[in-house]
């Protein structure tokens, strides 16, 4: 994955959002880890991973997808928050260990250790989790890129329609 790329257009993307409405002094770290937290749970939601009392099957690949990368906005833009973004992560996609509902769990815990501390080794364990999250769901890097270019496009759009 182009880690500079995306965070440079991530960048690019919350200046114009915070320029827009007027937030350049404003810290909003807290309410973007929030953001992130909704956001993880609408992707838990589209694969129904937890929902045991149900037969319907998880949604297609492409809404998971596009949920996943709104979860990268967000993973970026505390990043850039933080300063984070010119740090060299180590980005480890290892097998991972979990079934689909104790991996939300894991990066449910990885974001509030990360919102408690907001250390570069909470943000990297938070990346790590997110990528094996990834792995489980047989998202490649290509394919999370490739809708993060997609997906910045259509947030663009979204400003100029005062989404």
């Amino acid at each position: 994955m182009q880690l500079e790329k995306l965070f440079e257009m991530q960048k690019a993307l919350d200046s114009h959002i915070q320029e827009k409405h007027g937030l350049m002094a404003e810290d909003l770290v807290n309410r973007k880890i929030l953001a992130l937290l909704v956001e993880i749970g609408e992707l838990a939601n589209e694969t129904r991973c937890f929902k045991f009392w149900s037969v319907k099957p998880s949604s297609t690949k492409e809404v998971i997808l596009e949920e996943f990368v709104d979860g990268i906005h967000f993973i970026l833009s505390l990043g850039i928050e933080c300063d984070f973004h010119d740090r060299e992560l180590v980005m480890r996609r290892t097998e991972a260990s979990m079934n689909l509902t104790e991996q939300f769990l894991a990066i449910y815990e990885l974001v509030g250790n990360f919102q408690k501390n907001r250390g570069f080794n909470e943000y990297q364990a938070l990346w790590e989790g997110y990528l094996q999250l990834a792995s489980l769901l047989g998202l490649s890097s290509e394919e999370i890129e490739q809708a993060y270019f997609a997906k910045n496009e259509v947030n663009y759009q979204r400003q100029e329609n005062n989404y």
